[in-house]
């Protein structure tokens, strides 16, 4: 069963920084413009070593950052080894307030089939490489993989009436973190997550990359180290606990004057849809189909028998076998209908496609079963907030 155990944090110093301001949403949900934004509200957020762009050793000096910073002290290791449970708190769309619980600790790294660390997803090999690179300057975990544990009780475990080491709001959520130090509690914590397999909720890159990168330090320096394992972000599998969102797709590159619309008709009845006050999502979930969203209309996609039949029951599936259609093209995935719909609006995309959410019990049964989704399949809410603690793997 996956090992899990506490180390020594370095976190920022937030007796003089305001954690709201120097930590970011994860680098895969960053725009250009959004990173400009958090660097002009703080020079010392977390993207300038997380997502590197500049110069011609971004990757180096994103690791000179991180080192000057530690210096400086705008980052500080904690005096012990510890568990982080860090909670997340925000309304859904509902305006219902829900709250996910987890706790953040060195989890052993072991691939699909040697171990009981279970993915659920593709992953894309652009964004392997730009996580390899960052992992071989900076020598340090800089965000969490997100892992779901089956173990019941695990939320109780991370309840407690201390004040937290910091609360704070950004983007509309409120984020509590705590320490855990005592001998007991982290005694409890590790047999509990190690007593049933974790899936991979979100991080399949980081994940694999870590993989890769283990398997070079052990080549090169005898054993893995602290490479051997990854920073994990653990919440209990449980409906409570978690929001399960769709991640769309934009699409660009198709020849000027391309009828979407009739080469997705093969795949899919389509029949006109109008955007209206109520949640979007929510309600291509009760109409049963996704959403063509084109720049003066939309459409509503139900899927055929036959794409049913050839195709898991997944709208990314069934979407990615219409697409293997088409002439060649660029597909970008993206979270939010809003994004999507003011993309092609805005001519930087021909067409987008909103998709329903997967269900948590389909990606137990696909990642249980040692398969797994196309890539980008499942958007996970509230995101955790790079930045909250970082590890050293040197």
């Amino acid at each position: 069963m996956p090992r899990f155990e506490p180390f020594i944090g370095i976190r920022y110093d937030i007796a003089t920084l305001d954690p709201a301001l120097v930590t970011a949403p994860p680098y895969d949900v960053i725009r250009a413009t959004d990173r400009d934004a958090l660097i002009a509200r703080a020079p010392a957020n977390v993207v300038r070593i997380d997502l590197p762009v500049d110069g011609e050793d971004p990757y180096g000096d994103a690791a000179r950052q991180f080192v000057q910073w530690r210096a400086d002290g705008i980052l500080v290791d904690d005096p012990q080894p510890s568990f982080t449970v860090y909670r997340m708190d925000a309304p859904d769309e509902n305006g219902v307030i829900r709250h996910t619980t987890g706790v953040i600790g060195a989890m052993e790294l072991t691939r699909p089939g040697e171990g009981d660390i279970l993915p659920h997803e593709f992953t894309t090999p652009k964004a392997k490489s730009d996580r390899l690179d960052l992992l071989r300057s900076t020598r340090s975990n800089l965000s969490a993989v997100w892992g779901l544990s089956p173990a019941r009780g695990l939320t109780a475990l991370l309840a407690t009436d201390e004040a937290p080491l910091c609360r704070f709001e950004a983007d509309g959520v409120t984020h509590s973190v705590w320490r855990i130090t005592d001998d007991s509690r982290i005694d409890a914590i590790r047999t509990a997550i190690g007593s049933a397999p974790i899936v991979i909720a979100d991080g399949h890159h980081r994940y694999e990359t870590s993989l890769a990168y283990r398997d070079e330090r052990r080549a090169s320096e005898g054993n893995g180290g602290a490479a051997d394992a990854v920073m994990t972000f653990v919440v209990e599998l449980v409906e409570d606990e978690l929001e399960v969102g769709p991640i769309h797709r934009l699409i660009s590159g198709l020849p000027e004057g391309f009828d979407l619309r009739s080469a997705l008709a093969p795949f899919f009845e389509i029949e006109e849809f109008t955007f209206t006050e109520a949640p979007t999502v929510r309600r291509i979930e009760q109409l049963g189909g996704l959403v063509l969203v084109l720049p003066n209309e939309a459409w509503l996609l139900r899927p055929r028998p036959e794409t049913i039949a050839k195709s898991r029951d997944l709208d990314s599936s069934r979407l990615d076998l219409a697409l293997a259609s088409l002439p060649e093209h660029s597909l970008v995935y993206q979270h939010g209908v809003d994004h999507i719909r003011e993309t092609v609006a805005s001519g930087a995309a021909q067409a987008g496609v909103l998709l329903r959410p997967v269900t948590i019990d389909q990606i137990i049964e696909i990642a249980e079963g040692g398969e797994k989704m196309p890539p980008k399949s499942t958007f996970f809410a509230p995101k955790p907030r790079t930045g909250i603690v970082f590890r050293s793997i040197d």
